[in-house]
């Protein structure tokens, strides 16, 4: 169901930011194994599904260091030669294991299509991740996104990651388009911020990791499917 929290019409935005991961992508099984891989190899007893799945979306170092925060209690308290140990066998891992089960949410690419020249308005689109930059990119080419998007940033793109809008500014410049006709499309409260913060329209989905904290920061609208997003472009909305 699409539902609109504050009232815009989608079908002047020119341009729209995605987030990657609970958003275009499910990448939460080979998150997972790469959590897991890690504390194995730290010596550390492996942690649920769901709870690593709560921990993504501000980047691989604040992963980790909530990753080892678990066992140890309080991830303020995991010395940072320990997290810069576990990033690192943590990047290496995923690099090899990233695309193992990885793979479009449902309706995706049809969606793209249809938000790219719906209405006869061809729409600008990049996407925005907290994911490193590599893995960001060889997913999206892997997966057969490359062709929709005008720029893939990851979080090691810029000084800053997400909540901050610095990458949301950077790709406003490179599309020459103003925040007023910009939509950010993510599945949590960091990407609502993010847009907000970059004076964008948000857009909440609900099916990726982290729907729960869209009640903390709601987005102008929120939608429950993938085909949704394709829907939003079209007259009837």
């Amino acid at each position: 169901m699409i539902q609109f929290h504050r009232q815009f019409d989608p079908r002047q935005v020119q341009f729209l930011i995605f987030d990657l991961d609970g958003t275009l992508i499910d990448s939460r099984l080979d998150l997972v194994h790469s959590v897991n891989a890690t504390l194995r190899f730290m010596r550390l007893p492996e942690l649920p599904e769901d709870v690593i799945a709560s921990y993504v979306g501000d980047g691989a170092p604040t992963l980790i260091r909530r990753a080892l925060g678990s066992d140890l209690g309080n991830e303020a308290s995991v010395p940072q030669a320990l997290v810069d140990q576990g990033l690192e066998f943590f990047l290496s891992y995923y690099r090899e294991h990233k695309l193992d089960h990885t793979h479009l949410y449902e309706g995706i690419k049809e969606a793209l299509t249809t938000i790219r020249a719906a209405n006869g308005h061809i729409r600008k689109m990049a996407v925005l991740s907290n994911k490193p930059v590599n893995p960001s990119r060889a997913i999206v080419e892997a997966l057969g996104l490359g062709e929709f998007f005008l720029q893939v940033y990851g979080g090691n793109s810029f000084a800053t990651k997400k909540p901050d809008p610095e990458g949301a500014r950077a790709l406003l410049r490179e599309a020459d388009v103003s925040p007023e006709a910009t939509l950010m499309v993510g599945d949590s409260a960091v990407d609502v911020t993010t847009g907000k913060n970059a004076g964008l329209w948000t857009c909440g989905v609900t099916y990726g990791f982290a729907p729960h904290t869209l009640r903390h920061a709601p987005p102008d609208v929120a939608v429950d499917h993938p085909q949704e997003l394709g829907r939003l472009f079209s007259p009837s909305v």
